[in-house]
Formats: C-alpha cells, sequence, structure tokens
C-alpha cells in the first residue's frame, strides 16, 4: 500500500495522551504535531520538542487553540469533557477507545491512514505483532505459569486493564482477575477489600500505580497478605506506568519484555 500526498491530512495535530505521539514518532509523522500530553516520556526527544497542553482529565485549551490544530486526539471516555470543549471551539477530534491488543494495533493502523502513512503503519503494525508473538512463543517454553495480580493503583486497590490482562497471559502469567479486566472502566476493577486476593493466591504482585513509586513494603503489610505467596517469596515487583498502562507500541514492547522477565525469573527459580 502507498503511502498518499501529505496535503489531505492533518498538519497541525494535538496529541490529548501518549500513544498518539509515540506512534507519529515511529511513523516518521512527528512533524505533524504541535502539542503533546504533559505525561509523555516516549520518545524522550518530544519533551523537549513539543510543548505540553494536557494532562489526562484536564488540557489547557486556549493555549492548544493557539496552536490552531486541525486534529485532535485523545483516549476513552475519561477524554469526553475536553473532546466536547474542543469540538464546541471548532476543533475536529478522534477519542480512540481501544483495550486489547489487536486494538492497540488497529489504533496503529487507523492513525497512521489517518495521516497518510498506511502502509508504513501496517508494516509498523505487523512489526508490532510478531513481537508478541516471539514473546508468547517463549513463554509457552516455560515449566509453569505464575498467578498475577497487577494493580494499577492502591488506594482504591484496582486490578488491571484489558490489554494488561491479555499481556500477562503472553508473557507467561494468569491474571488472577480475569473477570475484572473486560470492564472498560477503572471504577469497575475496584476491589471491594484487599482480602479478594488472598484466595487467589498469587505468586507474582506487580504494581504499577500511574504517577507515583510502587511500593512493596506497603504492599506487604497489608493484614493477612502474609499468607499470599508472593508476598512470602519477596515477589513484589514494579513495571513503570508508562511502559504499560498507556495502549500504544510501549505495553507491546519495553511493557511486554518487561513482564515476561518478571514472569521468567519466576519460573527459573520455582
Amino acid at each position: 500500500m502507498n503511502d498518499m500526498p501529505t496535503a489531505q491530512f492533518p498538519e497541525r495535530i494535538v496529541c490529548l495522551t501518549e500513544e498518539p505521539t509515540e506512534v507519529l514518532y515511529a511513523l516518521g509523522e512527528a512533524h505533524r504535531i504541535v502539542g503533546i500530553s504533559g505525561f509523555t516520556v516516549r520518545p524522550p526527544r518530544a519533551r523537549q520538542e513539543k510543548p505540553k497542553v494536557s494532562a489526562f482529565t484536564s488540557a489547557k485549551l486556549e493555549p492548544i487553540m493557539a496552536l490552531q490544530p486541525d486534529l485532535a486526539i485523545g483516549f476513552s471516555d475519561i477524554q469526553a469533557d475536553i473532546a466536547r470543549e474542543l469540538i464546541q471551539r471548532g476543533v475536529e477530534v478522534w477519542i480512540s477507545n481501544h483495550r486489547s491488543v489487536d486494538g492497540i494495533l488497529g489504533y496503529v493502523r487507523r492513525l497512521g491512514a489517518m495521516v497518510g502513512a498506511a502502509g508504513r503503519a501496517e508494516a509498523y503494525a505487523d512489526e508490532l505483532a510478531a513481537r508478541v508473538e516471539r514473546v508468547r512463543q517463549a513463554a509457552a517454553r516455560l515449566p509453569r505459569r505464575p498467578r498475577v495480580y497487577f494493580e494499577e493503583w492502591d488506594e482504591p486497590q484496582i486490578s488491571c486493564i484489558r490489554w494488561v490482562s491479555e499481556l500477562v497471559g503472553i508473557a507467561g502469567g494468569d491474571d488472577i482477575f480475569p473477570e475484572r479486566a473486560v470492564a472498560s472502566l477503572a471504577r469497575d476493577r475496584i476491589l471491594a477489600t484487599p482480602d479478594e486476593v488472598i484466595p487467589r493466591a498469587p505468586d507474582i504482585v506487580i504494581g504499577s500505580w500511574c504517577g507515583k513509586k510502587f511500593r512493596p513494603e506497603k504492599v506487604a503489610a497489608r493484614p493477612g497478605w502474609d499468607r499470599v505467596p508472593a508476598v512470602r517469596d519477596g515477589e513484589l515487583h514494579e513495571i513503570k506506568s508508562p511502559l504499560i498502562l498507556q495502549p500504544g507500541p510501549a505495553a507491546l514492547t519495553d511493557g511486554l519484555d518487561a513482564l515476561h522477565a518478571i514472569v521468567a525469573r519466576w519460573a527459573a527459580r520455582h
């Protein structure tokens, strides 16, 4: 598939979340970006090159409008208010809502097509899919699969979203709350009590507390958690949220690699 001439496509894009920035840089389309999320860390150069104009639940509307965007890209119903404000001001907005590994790959393809880079996006998505498959095959050779509790937040405790649950499985583990992972809203993944984890006996606990450092000692001190195998064996690990909690290339590359490394080390010890 040939890429199309650039004049037909958006030239001044504001990325309200991290994943469109990473994808557009990977596709060689960074010149189209005029503003980014303040949470952006991938690629590192984006923070030096592009003005930061949004958080996740809020945005600097006047600075955004001053950039004269012809497209704003965001993610999920959480950014609905920002999207509405921009639409009311005449900005075209695309809010994606993908929640799975396949959804991330589809997102890469759709975003590439929107900027006239469909061919490069198809190749990039295929490359990401192949990398995921290599990890899946490596995980299939592990002698045992650990039970994994992945925690997105600690107060209240929130278990992992769908793409993270899928990546845990691809990496060689089993999410202990798969029924919660299919819920798109964080409020539907809140644990009523920390005691819910104990009977599911996770072998590994992974924390990715968005915006703050994971504290394993705090997790280990939860009442009754001394009976949890992961606590007993010291299998409390952190994966930084930019690597795993944004539904873009990071999760399928460095995030998945980090998951697989934790699982593989556990399997080697057991």
